[in-house]
């Protein structure tokens, strides 16, 4: 696990950055650049003088831009499928860029886990989960089919919130990273 006096500063930053994310996010439908990109800057500039460390002690501008890459790639892929907002991929970049790839990794599964959660509740109470699998599953069909897919959603579809569901994801990993907690040990090995 990555000492914690050496990233309180990145993890302090961070917690401002996911409030601040969340919160725009659940108020605008959107990330703002303002929040994201001098939060990337702060992680990559911050990390250069952290120094580098072979035993992953301190994270130094490479493990930052590695951080921000991981972070950032999967969900640029989504955006650019349509899936979600260009301002969630760059919060993961920017998670990534302040706490490395691991915490990056581990707070994008978290946030997915927890915006699946999010969508099968906003099914529910709607009611319109029947109506929604189907049509994701037309969508499935046709992409193995290999023809060109229709849109899985509608112009009723509900959407949620993957900023906020990402912010959550990461103050998981956060809390425990904070509390040395099983996951901490999978991902920084033992304490």
């Amino acid at each position: 696990m990555p000492p914690l006096d050496a990233t309180m500063w990145a993890y302090g930053v961070l917690v401002v950055v996911l409030v601040s994310a969340a919160i725009d996010d659940v108020r605008t439908s959107k990330i703002h650049n303002w929040i994201t990109y001098p939060a990337m800057l702060v992680g990559l500039i911050g990390h250069c003088f952290g120094g580098v460390d072979i035993d992953a002690q301190r994270l130094g501008f490479g493990g930052a831009l590695i951080g921000l890459l991981v972070g950032f790639a999967p969900m640029f892929l989504a955006w650019r499928a349509g899936g979600v907002g260009g301002g969630d991929a760059k919060l993961m970049g920017a998670v990534g860029a302040l706490t490395g790839w691991k915490f990056a990794l581990a707070t994008l599964v978290y946030g997915l886990m927890v915006a699946g959660l999010m969508a099968i509740i906003v099914m529910l109470r709607k009611r319109i989960m029947r109506r929604t699998f189907k049509r994701v599953w037309w969508f499935v069909v046709q992409v193995v089919m290999r023809s060109k897919p229709d849109d899985p959603s509608d112009a009723d579809s509900p959407t949620i919130a993957i900023g906020l569901a990402l912010a959550i994801g990461g103050a998981i990993v956060l809390a425990d990273l904070l509390l040395d907690g099983p996951m901490t040990t999978w991902l920084f090995g033992a304490g």
